[in-house]
Formats: C-alpha cells, structure tokens, sequence
C-alpha cells in the first residue's frame, strides 16, 4: 500500500469556501479515478490559520502516479477547478491570499506487519 498526506495551510476566512470545494469537486473527482479517501481533518494553526489535511490510500506508487495522471486529465475536472480559482481571484492570488502552504507527501507506517 501507499499512503499519501496532502496538507494545507488555509487563511480561516477561506477554510468554508475551500472545504466546499473540496467536498463538491475534488473528492467526488479522486473517487472517481480511484483513490481512497481514509479520512481529511482540520485543526487550529494559529489565529489567522487552519491545518487541513487528508491521508490517502493507494495499492501502489504506480497505482498513484496512474490514478493522479487521471486526475489532471479530467477535462471536466479541470474546468471546474479553473473556473473555480478564476471565481476566487484566480490561482495565483488564491495561493497567494489563502492557500499559505500546500504539500503532498509519503507517509509511512510504525507499525509492525505480521
């Protein structure tokens, strides 16, 4: 299995707009092409900010790699994020105002496999 961390750094003003979109198009889109959604969860990072985070499941890096090419390539998809941004401001102004840090990164298990 391959496990995957996406994590952002959100303004709070913009935490509802960005989970929305999320739970309208990006999720519904990941599903689609086969990815695992194990949980996304937010907390308190400061007094302006919020951490979002989400953890993924995969049967493989190739199965990512695979199901994330397949994402990007989702015509209608990428419309709908475009069109999104361009609601916001934009892409480069929405990473810029609300999206402070945005990683996506392996995580590996502790514990032992039996």
């Amino acid at each position: 299995m391959f496990y995957r961390r996406k994590f952002y750094i959100v303004k709070n003003e913009f935490v509802e707009v960005f989970n929305a979109h999320f739970n309208e198009n990006n999720l519904p889109n990941q599903i689609k092409h086969g990815a695992r959604l194990l949980g996304r969860w937010m907390i308190p990072n400061d007094e302006t900010t919020t951490e979002i985070f989400a953890i993924w499941e995969y049967d493989s890096y190739e199965k990512y790699k695979e199901i994330e090419a397949n994402v990007r390539g989702d015509q209608e998809h990428v419309s709908k994020v475009n069109a999104w941004y361009d609601e916001h401001g934009g892409r480069d102004y929405v990473i810029k105002n609300y999206l402070l840090e945005v990683r996506s990164e392996q995580i590996e298990t502790t514990l032992k496999r039996g």
